[in-house]
């Protein structure tokens, strides 16, 4: 970083999220100096994982998707050692727990998907259709489709409104983060193609091995960490230090809200918030890698981690992560160990709460009409990637910072 210090960058990126990453290593390769600048001590923004105890604790339940197609671009898979979740949930509905999984891989559990066991006929058309369509369509055809809301495009597929409060509602909250199902059609039908195409893992070092092995495809002295900028200017970027970084070029990749305070007059979305409890429990509750979801909606979701990846907890030891919308006022976990002593049918009064992480920023509002994709330019010389520029997902965050790569290139060939 020393030699770097004393040469004008061409770009300067400010944020060490997958966006920034994907940016500085698109600019990098296309020849020009880089400096990404990072305000914490570590890579990733949202998706790091801290070690505690023992336990990898992801910061906020996350899942890998291995179908998007900036992860297939951009990572060795095999390097991560994925260890997959069952494609499938169980749903506690109010007339009971039921299993539904996918049975082109899970071939034991395909007789619940018989008529009249957990779904009617109907309901089973609805769905069948639905994935044919988002898994084997062209993505420019799900991305050019009129908009509306989840709920308005579920209903408009014929799938029974018992259905989608007894299980879809459930499940597609803790991925959306909001209970309505208002979010973009366009969004759904991405992620249940994303979801047909692929696996839900979890690395086996845990969330933060993603932005790591990004990151270390940076060119040496390109990273620089613990250095929080105050502010955009017309040469640069200041340091919360004091020191300045120019540069005709600077790219902010940071989340929605100092996005919008380091570039004055940038509209952003509203954003999620969601809290998740870490517990440590002496057997595992649930011997099986699977997402538990909640009818009641007491909790989004919740699920065995160290039944997906061993390194997750301690030998002897399950760690039980589980998601609630919103923040962690007090008494809460106290109601979230009640519902999961029901989810479970065990006593959970003897779990240890490791830990709770609360993540403001979670992901951003995308109410129809969403736009998959928008331009990064903001000013002359400005840019502005994120997740909030694109969608709330992996992809869309890679994606977003790909763009920022783009637009400044192209910018610069016209010059």
């Amino acid at each position: 970083m020393a030699d770097q210090q004393h040469r004008r960058s061409d770009a300067i990126v400010v944020g060490a999220g997958l966006a920034g990453i994907a940016c500085a290593r698109d600019l990098s390769r296309a020849g020009l100096l880089v400096e990404l600048i990072e305000a914490s001590d570590g890579v990733g923004g949202r998706m790091r994982t801290d070690r505690r105890d023992g336990f990898l604790l992801d910061r906020g339940f996350q899942v890998f998707n291995t179908a998007y197609p900036q992860v297939k671009k951009r990572l060795n898979l095999r390097d991560l050692r994925l260890r997959p979740f069952t494609a499938g949930f169980v749903a506690q509905t109010p007339s009971g727990r039921v299993r539904i999984a996918d049975p082109t891989r899970h071939p034991a559990d395909a007789a619940n998907l018989l008529p009249g066991r957990v779904l009617g006929g109907r309901d089973l058309a609805a769905l069948a259709v639905l994935t044919a369509r988002d898994a084997l369509l062209p993505a420019d055809i799900v991305k050019r489709a009129s908009d509306r809301s989840a709920s308005a495009a579920l209903d408009r597929a014929g799938v029974s409104p018992r259905t989608v409060d007894d299980l879809l509602r459930p499940f597609l909250s803790g991925v959306f983060l909001e209970t309505d199902l208002e979010t973009s059609a366009r969004f759904l039908h991405l992620i249940w193609r994303s979801m047909a195409r692929g696996s839900l893992c979890l690395p086996a070092e845990g969330i933060g091995a993603v932005p790591a092995q990004l990151a270390a495809g940076l060119p040496d002295g390109t990273l620089r960490l613990n250095a929080p900028v105050a502010a955009v200017t017309d040469s640069g970027v200041l340091l919360k230090d004091g020191g300045e970084r120019p540069a005709d070029r600077v790219v902010v990749a940071t989340d929605a809200a100092t996005a919008a305070r380091l570039l004055p007059g940038l509209p952003v979305p509203q954003s999620r918030t969601v809290t998740t409890y870490y517990h440590a429990a002496g057997a595992s509750p649930m011997d099986e890698p699977t997402l538990v979801v909640d009818s009641t909606l007491t909790v989004l979701n919740t699920c065995v981690l160290s039944e997906v990846t061993p390194a997750y907890a301690p030998p002897g030891t399950a760690l039980v992560s589980t998601s609630v919308l919103g923040g962690d006022p007090p008494a809460r976990e106290g109601v979230v160990r009640g519902r999961l002593a029901e989810l479970y049918g065990t006593d959970t009064s003897a779990w240890t709460l490791v830990a709770a992480y609360t993540v403001e920023g979670a992901l951003p509002v995308m109410r129809p009409p969403w736009p998959l994709s928008r331009t990064t330019r903001f000013a002359a010389g400005r840019y502005v990637c994120g997740d909030h520029r694109a969608t709330g997902s992996v992809q869309g965050a890679l994606a977003s910072g790909a763009r920022a790569a783009r637009e400044v290139l192209a910018d610069l060939s016209r010059r």
